[in-house]
């Protein structure tokens, strides 16, 4: 049986460089070598495009910090007039036909459907959303209307844009939220540039950080509940994992926490819930998965109430994969393994492109 090539672009100009080579380094462990040729393109921290060994691709693998991409094989360019052989070396020499390819980038300049586009342009089958589906997801203000306006319970929040800060002042924000409240980079991912704040004197600040990021911000209002998270798998009819819950040991689920320290959260995979409560958030997963114009795989984050009411607080289009992520986890707990769930989104990925 011929092998399907596999190409996995990983790295980006993102603040997730990091994070994207450790899903990659996960997911090209789990890849059966009797099924898929794989290839590596990293794109450097300068938006260089290159080739990898993909079995000696990074400097300090086991190390969340330090992790980089290491010594590159030659440059590349992905050419979308070349339909049959559209990537190529910067001598113009053509790796060949590549039957699918991963986009492993989280955050901006890739997981925000630029990368998508180049290679729907390209006719190149791909792992995840569309760019539509990716834009969305990307973009925290445009999702939260969706699904408000769709009438999917989430919480309060308010939008700035770069420079409405000085017509609205910390006192009508808190007004509006009161406190603590969360203020957020819009299109942005992992925790980055995110403050958790407590008084007013605070927001200032705040607001300088995520502006370092976006040029437009998220308030969202503080809700106290417990974080659970669902997984969701597919293309026109997506099923949702068993939910999981992440535990913060800090203020909140930071970057840290996600990727570096293995004791900022404690993760339970599956949450400790009543099967009615389970369901319920399977069908509020699926419904947000469905009407953010998703499509391969998903991760959906919401709270859980005291008194039993569910919120959604956003989606990841290209969820982690790193040892620790949530995404691949409560898969296997749903008894899907990670070998067989790379598997069901290349498949899906090819589903798709037939579709198309």
């Amino acid at each position: 049986m011929k092998k399907l090539r596999v190409c996995i672009i990983c790295g980006g100009r993102s603040g997730e460089h990091e994070v994207s080579l450790q899903s990659t380094r996960n997911i090209i462990n789990a890849m059966s070598r009797e099924k898929y040729e794989i290839i590596v393109i990293g794109i450097d921290k300068e938006g260089r495009w290159a080739l990898y060994d993909p079995s000696d691709f990074l400097l300090h693998p086991d190390d969340p910090r330090r992790i980089s991409l290491g010594k590159a094989l030659g440059e590349v360019v992905i050419d979308p007039g070349n339909r049959r052989n559209p990537i190529l070396t910067k001598a113009g020499d053509s790796l060949g036909p590549v039957d699918v390819v991963f986009p492993v980038l989280h955050g901006p300049y890739g997981e925000d459907g630029t990368v998508q586009g180049l290679l729907d342009i390209a006719g190149i089958p791909f792992v995840g959303a569309g760019v539509l589906g990716s834009a969305i997801g990307m973009d925290k203000d445009v999702m939260k209307r969706l699904l408000r306006d769709a009438g999917i319970p989430i919480g309060r929040f308010m939008v700035l844009s770069l420079g409405e800060g000085d017509e609205i002042g910390p006192d009508e924000i808190v007004g509006k939220l009161g406190l603590p409240l969360f203020v957020k980079p819009a299109r942005y991912g992992s925790s980055i540039g995110i403050s958790k704040v407590e008084d007013k004197e605070a927001l200032p600040k705040a607001m300088d950080l995520a502006f370092e990021f976006d040029r437009k911000v998220v308030i969202e209002e503080f809700i106290e509940g417990r974080e659970i998270e669902c997984s969701v798998l597919g293309n026109d009819d997506p099923v949702a994992s068993m939910p999981g819950e992440i535990i913060p040991q800090k203020d909140f689920y930071s970057y840290e926490a996600k990727y570096i320290d293995d004791h900022g959260a404690i993760l339970k995979a599956p949450a400790d819930l009543e099967p009615r409560m389970v369901d319920r958030i399977k069908d509020l997963a699926i419904r947000a998965y469905s009407v953010l114009c998703c499509e391969g795989m998903a991760r959906v984050d919401m709270f859980l109430k005291r008194n039993n009411e569910v919120l959604v607080n956003e989606i990841n289009t290209i969820p982690g994969f790193t040892r620790i992520s949530m995404y691949p986890r409560l898969w296997e707990e749903s008894g899907m393994g990670y070998g067989e769930l790379i598997d069901r989104l290349i498949e899906l990925a090819l589903e798709k492109f037939r579709g198309k």
